[in-house]
């Protein structure tokens, strides 16, 4: 029977042998036999903190034989969280001043596994190192990977790194642009010679007012992803009116509907033309 101490690397084996033919029984001294095995210790860093899309990050793993028996091979199965990108080029491995063999695999679960099929001697670490690219899916995860090494029967601890996810140019916020001009030929696009309107105020559905610049151009960053409405003020434009447009039904509103997605922008132009009221008598 083996002893719950062979998990931790030592198999003991007792035995005692006694005689009867004696006066007295007489019991001999127990030999004990003790067995040596490898145990492995994982050890996972990573060379930064925190990483935003785009980023290249370097991942560690040291696994050391603390037992007193060779491995016959190591294994490694590391689990990357969603959004990034294992890159295969990159992997390196080494046991001291030495390189040594190392190939790796990736499933469609982001698992990779890695193996070496150069056993460790006791008190030995194999080194291994390899980068994956941060993409857009990371902000969606938990920068959580987990790590654990094996060699035949034998099973390290488990260790994890976590990467925190900045969102950067990533983000879920969007932009707003667009302009005020006087369209003259009422189709909603401004012609080269259809200038454009300063001072004209826009209202977002949130509160924030935007002005137009000396080209009747305007633009809000940080807007809040989803459908967002936009209203041009006319009492800000006096002399002004909403130019009709011949197209574009919903154009002849001067309150404007917008999906504004995630990290893109979106453009609102409100098209204005010369408002002449008649002289009373």
């Amino acid at each position: 029977m083996i002893s719950a101490s062979a998990q931790t690397g030592v198999i003991n084996n007792t035995a005692t042998g006694r005689t009867d033919n004696l006066p007295d029984t007489v019991n001999s001294n127990q030999v004990g036999l003790r067995a040596s095995q490898a145990v492995l210790e994982l050890i996972k860093t990573g060379d930064r903190a925190a990483a935003e899309p785009g980023d290249t990050v370097a991942y560690r793993l040291s696994i050391t034989n603390t037992g007193e028996a060779a491995t016959s091979g190591v294994s490694v199965t590391d689990r990357l969280p969603l959004g990034l990108k294992f890159v295969s080029n990159s992997i390196r491995g080494s046991i001291g001043e030495n390189s040594v063999e190392i190939s790796a695999e990736v499933n469609s679960n982001r698992v990779v596994t890695i193996s070496s099929p150069v056993g460790l001697q006791p008190n030995e670490t194999l080194n291994v190192i390899y980068a994956v690219e941060v993409t857009p899916d990371a902000v969606r995860g938990d920068g959580r990977n987990i790590a654990v090494a094996t060699a035949g029967s034998l099973r390290s601890n488990t260790d994890s790194h976590r990467l925190r996810i900045r969102a950067g140019i990533l983000s879920d916020c969007g932009t707003l642009i667009g302009r005020v001009f006087v369209d003259k030929n009422f189709d909603g696009e401004q012609q080269p010679n259809e200038p454009g309107i300063p001072n004209a105020v826009i209202y977002m559905d949130d509160g924030n007012r935007i002005v137009t610049d000396a080209q009747g151009l305007y633009s809000l960053p940080g807007v809040i992803s989803g459908y967002r409405t936009a209203a041009l003020d006319l009492s800000s434009l006096p002399g002004y009116a909403l130019a009709p447009n011949k197209y574009f039904i919903e154009k002849n509103s001067q309150s404007r509907l917008a999906k504004v997605a995630p990290g893109n922008m979106v453009r609102i132009n409100f098209a204005v033309t010369p408002a002449f009221s008649e002289e009373k008598p």
